[in-house]
């Protein structure tokens, strides 16, 4: 029953890697991005971030099922989009550390294979 529960406890037991999101400002020369990030459980409040000056970075342990999603809202201007920046079915396999580059058209996530930020998306509809 001990072992068990140490088991259960330890980072290489059934406790999931903290999973790390960074989201960076890619829209253009004097665009500030703000950007409001939540989950079923935790609102994480509303950031500025400025065009390649600086993230707005989040840590998480993903649950055990799988069904973790962090879901953002992204303005700049008169522009509004939304985007699951974090589904655990997709996003668990590629990173720990997630990677987002904010676009105008679409927001790209990291790939460590090509290190580039080619793993793009459409906004959310």
């Amino acid at each position: 029953m001990i072992l068990m529960a140490r088991v259960s406890m330890s980072e290489d037991g059934f406790l999931q890697h903290k999973a790390t999101v960074r989201i960076s400002n890619d829209l253009g020369e004097g665009m500030e991005l703000l950007v409001h990030c939540m989950s079923s459980d935790d609102d994480l409040g509303t950031h500025l971030i400025f065009y390649h000056s600086g993230y707005y970075q989040f840590e998480f342990r993903p649950n055990f099922v799988h069904t973790t999603l962090y879901h953002c809202g992204f303005q700049w201007n008169d522009v509004f989009h939304h985007f699951n920046i974090y589904i655990a079915s997709r996003d668990q396999s590629l990173c720990t550390l997630c990677l987002w580059n904010i676009q105008v058209d679409r927001p790209c996530m990291f790939n460590e294979k090509t290190s580039r930020y080619d793993i793009c998306y459409d906004w959310s509809s």
